[in-house]
């Protein structure tokens, strides 16, 4: 079975944590590898002028695929339209685990399937828990290069689960 679609993991909840009297059943095991491989990029020595950030319109949670997606597509485009002229800075981290409670469906699984008697759920992945107007990702450029920036983020956001805006700082 492959991964089941970002609204069934979108809205923000607390984390549950199950208290057990058996302290083994108590915490949660085997927490799934983090998919964002590095989360600053280009060129780190450098004072850019200006500062791109991506960032939700509303309260959202975001699973680590669709950041590193979305991350890949705007690091190809800008290594391809800049160089190495610019800096890009992930500015989450998704510490959130996601819990799924596997059923059995078909005929007879009724039979077989322990119901909801210990629905803790199995990690399925990790995601970050973002708020309204909190930078998802920053990209530093030079004044000249605001507009390509601009252009690149416009397709990577259409990678996140959410409507998500576009602000331009100067650093002048």
């Amino acid at each position: 079975m492959g991964l089941r679609p970002a609204h069934c993991y979108r809205e923000i909840e607390r984390a549950y944590t199950r208290h057990s009297k058996y302290k083994s059943k108590s915490y949660i095991k085997g927490i799934p590898a983090l998919k964002i491989t590095k989360f600053d990029f280009g060129n780190l020595t450098k004072n850019f002028e200006s500062r791109i950030d991506i960032f939700p319109k509303i309260d959202i949670q975001i699973r680590h695929n669709s950041i590193e997606s979305t991350r890949m597509l705007a690091n190809r485009r800008l290594h391809r339209n800049l160089g190495a002229n610019y800096r890009l800075k992930i500015r989450v981290y998704p510490h959130h685990v996601l819990r799924e409670h596997k059923m059995l469906t078909g005929a007879g699984a009724d039979r077989m399937s322990p119901g909801m008697s210990q629905a803790f759920g199995k990690p399925i992945g990790i995601a970050a828990q973002v708020k309204e107007k909190q930078p998802i990702m920053s990209i530093y450029v030079d004044k000249k290069d605001v507009k390509t920036v601009i252009d690149i983020l416009d397709v990577a956001r259409k990678r996140l689960p959410c409507k998500c805006g576009i602000s331009v700082l100067q650093n002048n």
